[in-house]
């Protein structure tokens, strides 16, 4: 994994009224790597995901997205930059109007520079590629499975051969065997392709299977960022809730090193040295 930062945050703040979202976050996500925004319900994950997609603008700071600022930068260089990144939204966000065929066009044909059989090569291209059958091109969203549009909107965020891909709860609404199958796949594509992902997660699961970092969003703050081993073994309430119930019991025991790590921070005495992640007010 590369230390470039593809997504640089600086100083960012994220206030509406008088209520702060955000204060001082400072972040770079690094090329290659998955990085997961973890947090309590009101925390800003899903903001501060749409302020790397340029969707919202922070109070102050700025975001930097291959090295370009989103927000005070050339417009036209803002619409060159989003094609190199693809979204999955939580629902999938497909067109109800529109066939699976067509909503995976969309964006090629928003280009205006590709004819209709080349179009229809990658459409079928990018349905093979997150395993969905030909077959299915001329349904309507309403008559998929909640796997099978994932699977499609992920495909549309795909359509333009992105560098970079966001995530926003990924697997909600899947059970625990398309759940796990969608991870597996994410995890294929990231590989193949050398994507760089930004995803927001409740899942611990998933959380665990993919992460390459986490960032924790707490208290208006970015309070650590790290691995999940070394997340995981911090001493800070939420993050002990959110790994340490039962259910993180499970995710965390599903990585066995994990586990034995975490188990053997606790047992050194203190003063000495802990793992090297970054910390703010913990």
């Amino acid at each position: 994994m590369s230390t470039e930062c593809i997504i640089e945050i600086k100083h960012l703040w994220t206030q509406f009224g008088a209520q702060v979202v955000h204060r001082d976050l400072n972040l770079c996500v690094h090329r290659g790597e998955v990085l997961s925004l973890v947090g309590g319900s009101g925390s800003g994950k899903t903001t501060l995901l749409r302020q790397m997609l340029g969707l919202e603008r922070p109070a102050r700071g700025e975001v930097l997205v291959f090295g370009q600022p989103l927000h005070n930068g050339d417009p036209v260089e803002l619409r060159r930059l989003r094609s190199r990144w693809g979204m999955l939204f939580q629902q999938g966000a497909l067109f109800s109007a529109l066939t699976v065929f067509d909503n995976i066009a969309l964006p090629l044909r928003e280009m205006k520079t590709l004819d209709e059989e080349f179009i229809r090569d990658l459409v079928m291209m990018k349905l093979e590629m997150v395993g969905i059958e030909p077959r299915h091109a001329d349904k309507m969203p309403a008559e998929l499975s909640g796997g099978m549009i994932k699977r499609i909107a992920l495909a549309r965020a795909l359509s333009l051969e992105p560098e970079l891909l966001f995530l926003d709860e990924p697997t909600a609404g899947l059970d625990p065997d398309r759940s796990e199958s969608f991870v597996t796949l994410i995890a294929d594509l990231r590989r193949e392709l050398g994507l760089t992902v930004v995803m927001v997660t409740h899942d611990l699961d998933t959380l665990v299977s993919l992460s390459d970092r986490v960032a924790v969003l707490c208290d208006q703050q970015l309070i650590a960022i790290g691995t999940v081993r070394e997340i995981a073994g911090l001493s800070h309430k939420f993050i002990c809730n959110f790994f340490q119930g039962e259910r993180g019991q499970r995710a965390l025991e599903a990585v066995k090193e994990l586990v034995e790590d975490i188990n053997a921070q606790r047992a050194q005495p203190r003063g000495q040295e802990q793992p090297d992640v970054k910390q703010q007010g913990i």
